[in-house]
């Protein structure tokens, strides 16, 4: 369970258009963007688009597309993904999956009775990701020149090492765990941005891109980073459960008034009779010191020059292997050609500058 912290960062929140990050550097968490790709680019019933051997397209056709569309708004794209979970986070993990099975079954029944957009609702909640998913994707992004970078732990935490370092401008990501790792700008909103329809409801709503920095949202809340850890902890977060009964308006109180590790537990003993379920400093260890892969400046430059667009590849895999339309790939094929040549014009190429 990521920690929510929706109604905290409300009013530090700016509306910002893709054009805003223009020719800027950022780190993209892979599962969360694959994940929102896999959940809404679907059949109507909930059935994920395949090729004709039964491998799941639909990532690959988001990932594909979205970030063709990031490279024309002059953005530079850097996907980061996980690594192997700390072992807070296995509780987590086994719950997620027990939710999926669940909606697995519940999926199945609602197609043998043709009810369609109960079918899809319960589709969605069922997505996962499997080795195979991650491998394709990995193997797309190469064949486009797109770097990207396997994170030793959690995908947030490399990512927010990015933006604390200055090596990239800002991380996307839905969770808020993001503020915890200490990014100090989150953009919002990335992967599905646009016109969306409300399941189960003839009702579409627009999603705008939303930016976040942490500076503004400790400012509002008046606490420091460390602080708002301990908030993360008292409400919960992927690597504890919450406080019962203490919500974010509560939370913030607590740690406005007990600012360490001690004396919020010594509060929440007397006042709630409650324990934390794990260990506090190790949870707070993962947040202030997590597993990441470092980079000094010369080292991450390698790193991103290494990544060069092969359009023939490119095609081969998405036509070929998977079966995706000649003309479409080709055509965005092209315009990677034109980034090999290094051209100076504006628009897809311009992030290679």
């Amino acid at each position: 369970m990521a920690v929510d912290l929706g109604k905290l960062v409300a009013e530090v929140k700016q509306k910002i258009a893709f054009e805003e990050l223009s020719n800027k550097r950022i780190a993209i968490d892979a599962y969360n963007t694959i994940y929102q790709f896999l959940s809404i680019i679907r059949q109507p019933d909930g059935t994920p688009l395949t090729d004709s051997k039964g491998n799941v397209t639909s990532h690959l056709s988001g990932l594909f597309y979205r970030t063709m569309s990031l490279m024309e708004y002059g953005i530079k794209p850097i996907y980061v993904f996980d690594g192997i979970p700390p072992q807070l986070k296995r509780r987590t993990l086994e719950a997620r999956m027990n939710r999926r099975a669940e909606a697995l079954e519940a999926w199945n029944k609602a197609k043998k009775e043709g009810q369609v957009e109960e079918a899809r609702v319960h589709a969605m909640a069922s997505t996962r990701i499997n080795k195979e998913i991650v491998e394709s994707s990995k193997t797309l992004l190469r064949h486009m020149g797109i770097p990207y970078i396997q994170a030793p732990s959690e995908g947030e935490a490399q990512a927010a090492y990015l933006v604390r370092k200055k090596m990239v401008y800002a991380l996307t990501s839905q969770d808020y765990d993001s503020f915890l790792f200490g990014a100090d700008v989150v953009v919002r909103n990335f992967a599905i941005s646009g016109r969306r329809k409300l399941p189960g409801k003839n009702v579409y709503i627009t999603i705008e891109l939303d930016r976040i920095f942490l500076k503004d949202l400790l400012d509002s809340l008046k606490i420091g980073r460390r602080q708002l850890i301990l908030l993360g902890m008292l409400m919960g977060t992927d690597f504890n459960e919450g406080i019962e009964k203490v919500g974010p308006k509560t939370a913030l109180k607590i740690v406005s008034e007990h600012k360490e590790v001690d004396s919020v537990v010594a509060y929440v003993r007397q006042k709630y009779g409650a324990e934390f379920d794990a260990d506090p400093y190790e949870v707070l260890n993962v947040f202030e010191k997590p597993d990441v892969k470092e980079f000094d400046a010369e080292g991450f430059e390698a790193h991103l020059a290494a990544s060069k667009p092969d359009p023939s590849s490119l095609v081969r895999f998405m036509c070929g292997e998977h079966e995706f339309s000649q003309e479409r790939i080709g055509k965005f094929a092209e315009k990677l050609s034109e980034i090999k040549s290094a051209s100076a014009q504006k628009g897809i190429d311009r992030w290679m500058k």
